[in-house]
C-alpha cells in the first residue's frame, strides 16, 4: 500500500513500530528512528503514546512489546467456533499419531496456524498460534488454496508471488494450479520438503456448505511422510479429522 492510499499515516507508524519490535524482539529509540528515517522526537511520542496503552514497556533504555497483544491473540483464538471444535479432535489426532496436529485458516492471503497439537514423537518446530506462511508453500495451505474461488486464488498469488523456501517449494502458477485441480479430485493434499527441509505434511480440508473454513494437517519427518502406508494412514486419518470437525461445527452454537 503507498503512502497516499493510507487513510491514516500515524495509525499505520504506530503498526510498523510494534511490527519491528515483534521482530527484533527490542529496539531503542535511535534504532527505531533510523530504521523508519523519522525523528527521534517523533519516535518517542509514538512509544510514550504506545506505553500509555500498555502495548510497549521500556527497560535499561530499551522497548520491547508487552503481553498485551498475546491477550488478544488468545481471546480472538478462543472466540474462534473453529477453535473451539478442533480441538479435541487434534488431541485425539496427535494421540493416535504422536505427530503434530494443526488447523490452518487463510487471512489476508496467508495461511495462518490457528492452534495446533503435539505428540510423543512430533518434530519441534517451533510453531506457535498466530504463525503466518505463505499458502503455497505446504498441503495445509494448498488445500485451503484448492477451495477458494479462482479469482481469489489468482488475487493471493499476484499479491504475493510464489516465494521460494527451499529448493522443492513450488513457483510456478501452472504447476500450483495443476495441484490444486489434484487435491479438489482426492480429497487432501500432501508434500515434503517444501516449507521445511525434512518437513512433510498430510491435510484437508474443512468445508461446511462447499465454503472453505480452514485445513487439518498432520506434519511429521519428510522420511515418514514418504513411506507408501504411513502415508495412507496419515491420508485416512486427516479426511477423518477433517470430516469431524466440519460436522461438530454445523451443530456447534
Amino acid at each position: 500500500m503507498s503512502d497516499d492510499a493510507i487513510p491514516l499515516k500515524t495509525v499505520h507508524r504506530a503498526f510498523e513500530i510494534i511490527e519491528i519490535l515483534w521482530e527484533q524482539t527490542s529496539a531503542t529509540t535511535s534504532e527505531l528512528a533510523a530504521q523508519l528515517d523519522i525523528p527521534e522526537s517523533t519516535i518517542y511520542d509514538y512509544l510514550q503514546t504506545l506505553q500509555s496503552m500498555e502495548y510497549v514497556t521500556r527497560t535499561k533504555g530499551e522497548y520491547r512489546l508487552s503481553y498485551k497483544p498475546l491477550t488478544i491473540g488468545g481471546r480472538v483464538k478462543y472466540r474462534s467456533r473453529l477453535f473451539r471444535v478442533a480441538q479435541r479432535e487434534l488431541q485425539q489426532v496427535v494421540t493416535e499419531t504422536g505427530e503434530v496436529a494443526d488447523i490452518n485458516v487463510e487471512d489476508s492471503g496467508q495461511a495462518v496456524i490457528l492452534h495446533y497439537e503435539r505428540g510423543e514423537q512430533a518434530l519441534d518446530l517451533g510453531m506457535y498460534p498466530g504463525m503466518r506462511t505463505p499458502l503455497h508453500t505446504h498441503a495445509s495451505g494448498k488445500a485451503i488454496l484448492a477451495h477458494l474461488p479462482d479469482s481469489r486464488v489468482d488475487e493471493i498469488i499476484d499479491s504475493h508471488g510464489l516465494e521460494s523456501m527451499t529448493d522443492q517449494t513450488v513457483t510456478s502458477v501452472e504447476t500450483l494450479k495443476n495441484e490444486l485441480e489434484h487435491i479438489r479430485e482426492e480429497g487432501y493434499a500432501a508434500d515434503w520438503d517444501q516449507q521445511v527441509s525434512g518437513m512433510g505434511v498430510i491435510a484437508a480440508p474443512i468445508l461446511v456448505n462447499d465454503d472453505i473454513l480452514g485445513a487439518v494437517g498432520i506434519i511429521a519427518p519428510s522420511d515418514r511422510v514418504q513411506n507408501e502406508s504411513y502415508q495412507e494412514q496419515l491420508q485416512q486419518r486427516v479426511r477423518e479429522a477433517s470430516s469431524t470437525i466440519s460436522i461438530n461445527y454445523q451443530y456447534s452454537q
